[in-house]
């Protein structure tokens, strides 16, 4: 067992109750104090802003492990929050949810990320969302590499209106002329 699941075991006996605060200090500083604990290289940054606005600090930076608290992973909650796990309104960061999401794993309003899971817009290498442009795109409207929607525009398109290399709906086609005239130089007439 590695001192990350170590740590992450003693909190969790912490929460239940089967260690009191004095014990899991004691077992928490032993296992900080072992041999060999001060050459692993741990960067960790933590740092808020002090003014809040609507219960939750204007911004938030949360990286790498913090192991006083017990944390493996920064987790920024935050208006502005930027993090290995980012909460706020904006969210940056390997998971990032926010209103607008931008990260490895991005969840929200408008997401961008490797991953991107958006309710209105969603770009990504994989994109899910109202509006959805990626190498896979799933969405209402979905434009990418492999694209499936109402309206998809892609290689290879699945939908009830789609423009592909084997198929070119015209109502599609004229969707997509008229709402996203950039793409009119891929479109065969």
């Amino acid at each position: 067992m590695n001192i990350a699941q170590e740590l992450e075991r003693l909190s969790k006996l912490h929460a239940d109750g089967v260690l009191s605060a004095e014990e899991f200090a004691k077992a928490k500083s032993q296992l900080l104090s072992s041999p060999g604990l001060s050459s692993v290289p741990f960067k960790s940054i933590r740092r808020q802003s002090s003014h809040t606005f609507c219960g939750l600090p204007l911004w938030a930076i949360a990286i790498g492990p913090d192991l006083e608290r017990g944390e493996m992973r920064g987790h920024a909650r935050a208006i502005f929050a930027v993090g290995d796990m980012a909460t706020g309104w904006l969210a940056c960061g390997g998971l990032a949810r926010g209103i607008v999401a931008v990260g490895g794993l991005a969840i929200g309003l408008v997401a961008f990320g490797g991953g991107a899971i958006g309710v209105l817009v969603a770009l990504g290498g994989l994109a899910i969302g109202g509006i959805a442009f990626g190498g896979g795109a799933i969405g209402a409207i979905a434009i990418g590499g492999g694209a499936c929607g109402y309206y998809a525009f892609g290689g290879a398109a699945v939908g009830v209106h789609t423009v592909s290399g084997l198929h070119q709906d015209p109502e599609a086609v004229s969707f997509f002329q008229h709402y996203f005239p950039w793409l009119k130089s891929l479109v065969h007439q």
